[in-house]
């Protein structure tokens, strides 16, 4: 059976008299990347700061690595990395200097802290960078240092809080391959609301709307969420529209001299006879995808599922 190195139960948290999450239960495997989602104040930030040990939650218990968070606090912050939206940088320190005061902070050994400075680092890919104050790095690399101090005392769950905003499209792709690496040794929760950014590096998603919990499942699951109802279809010899209106096919698009879009009813058969008509006849099939909806249009989906039903 998986590990679980987080495990979240009936969590919710009320400011004032207003909700912010209500009855979040999930849990978190020991390894890999899990994206949470939600729009501007969803409640994603909440859950969060609360699964941190940033906030106390009003009802409800967390645990990390099988340790209360609410009773026993230092004990579990142990085993939590968590890089802010923006990093907790210190400008005027070094690269050593700040990593080895952040060791300090999480109460590590101090014999074990040069070395573990050392390996955060290079796993960062900092090192070269040791003794050059933060304020003379670039974005890029500034992120790196705030990802190093994130696992600088190797926890088990690492929380990353849109790690590749405002980096230019080379440093995202750099960080997000770094994030990977990471992931490979421990759990990580990145939370963004950048569709593409999820899509990119998670293997799960949990996405909170509206103070609730609406999906939860796989990128795959995400992606299939809404049936899909379109096909794309591309012939080798021209045929006529009206030989496109097979058995399931409702409506047909002309995309091109030989390219159509078949709106279906969505049923696996359909696209079998289609593909079956297509060889008999003699077309030249060259083309038969299932067109998916973009993620884009399952987040909106979700969102006012979430906001209708609550």
């Amino acid at each position: 059976m998986e590990e679980r190195i987080v495990k979240v139960e009936n969590l919710s948290h009320r400011y004032s008299v207003q909700w912010a999450v209500k009855d979040i239960n999930f849990e978190i495997s020991s390894k890999g990347i899990m994206g949470l989602l939600g729009s501007n104040g969803a409640g994603k930030s909440t859950t969060m700061n609360i699964i941190c040990g940033v906030l106390k939650p009003t009802v409800g218990e967390v645990w990390i690595n099988g340790v209360n968070l609410r009773e026993n606090p230092v004990e579990a912050k142990k085993n939590i990395g968590f890089l802010p939206q923006k990093a907790p940088l210190y400008l005027d320190f070094t690269v050593n200097e700040y990593l080895t005061y952040c060791a300090h902070l999480r109460l590590m050994e101090p014999k074990q802290i040069k070395q573990a400075v050392e390996a955060a680092k290079e796993r960062c890919g900092i090192t070269h960078f040791s003794n050059r104050l933060i304020r003379n790095l670039s974005g890029g690399y500034q992120q790196r240092v705030g990802i190093a101090q994130a696992i600088v005392h190797n926890p088990k769950f690492v929380v990353l809080d849109e790690p590749t905003n405002g980096l230019d499209p080379n440093q995202i792709v750099e960080v997000r391959r770094l994030i990977k690496d990471i992931a490979e040794e421990r759990a990580v929760l990145l939370s963004t609301h950048i569709l593409s950014e999820v899509q990119a590096t998670c293997q799960q998603i949990k996405m909170v709307e509206n103070g609730h919990m609406v999906f939860s499942g796989t990128i795959e699951d995400f992606d299939n969420y809404i049936k899909p109802s379109s096909l794309l279809l591309g012939l080798h010899a021209p045929v006529a529209v009206s030989d496109l209106q097979f058995e399931g096919v409702k409506q047909v698009e002309v995309l091109g001299e030989k390219r159509f879009r078949l709106i279906y009813d969505g049923a696996e058969n359909t696209v079998q006879r289609i593909a079956t008509s297509c060889v008999n006849k003699g077309w030249g099939l060259i083309e038969l995808t299932v067109e998916k909806s973009s993620l884009d249009a399952v987040f909106a989906k979700l969102s006012k599922e979430a906001r209708t039903e609550n």
